[in-house]
């Protein structure tokens, strides 16, 4: 009985943030070694509002189905339990990946310290609403991200910083960019319904 009103209560919370969801905003991990780090990046798209997680993942160390991964203690410990509800998907390849992303018309937008391709910016110059399919990509802790992520990319971002280190985590820095991008692609949505709602209906 105890189980199933838990249950219930999560349920409820769960179609109560439905509309603050940031629908067709994809957070992209490529590579990544550590599996903290993708429970880490998980649980900030969960906590964040972002609708699903991509995992590239060419030593397949993520089950290949959604529902197994959320069956999988380890993954659900670290994400502290944000994989259940987060839709996650793994690829075998970056290739992969960008195939099936610009296949649905999603802009790639990838993150980095250093100057890369062919347009960079900072994140607080960088307006997240103006494509309505975004892919956000992360790179691997040591390597950062690929040239081919960059090649199919429409613009690097960086994370303006003012210390004497100069790079950040994968966590920490996928916390940030996210919180950017879905409070940008929050407050637009919160306008559209706004405006949509001032807009007479036609008479009939």
């Amino acid at each position: 009985m105890e189980e199933t009103k838990k249950k219930s209560s999560a349920r409820l919370r769960a179609d109560g943030i439905k509309d603050y969801q940031c629908k067709n905003l994809i957070a992209v991990i490529e590579d990544p070694s550590d599996m903290k780090n993708i429970g880490t990046i998980i649980r900030n798209v969960n906590a964040l509002g972002v609708e699903k997680t991509y995992v590239i993942d060419p030593k397949r160390a993520l089950p290949d189905d959604w529902q197994d991964m959320r069956e999988s203690n380890p993954l659900s410990r670290i994400s502290v339990s944000a994989i259940k509800w987060s839709f996650v998907k793994r690829f075998d390849s970056t290739q992969d990946c960008i195939e099936h992303l610009e296949k649905n018309r999603f802009v790639s937008v990838v993150t980095s310290p250093h100057i890369k391709g062919r347009n960079n910016a900072e994140l607080d110059e960088v307006d997240f609403t103006e494509h309505y399919k975004l892919a956000v990509w992360f790179g691997n802790e040591a390597r950062g991200i690929s040239d081919l992520a960059v090649e199919h990319s429409d613009l690097c971002v960086s994370i303006p910083m003012f210390g004497m280190i100069e790079s950040l985590n994968l966590g920490t820095t996928s916390g940030i960019v996210l919180y950017e991008v879905t409070k940008q692609r929050r407050e637009y949505m919160r306008k559209y319904r706004k405006r949509n709602k001032r807009v007479p209906k036609e008479k009939e």
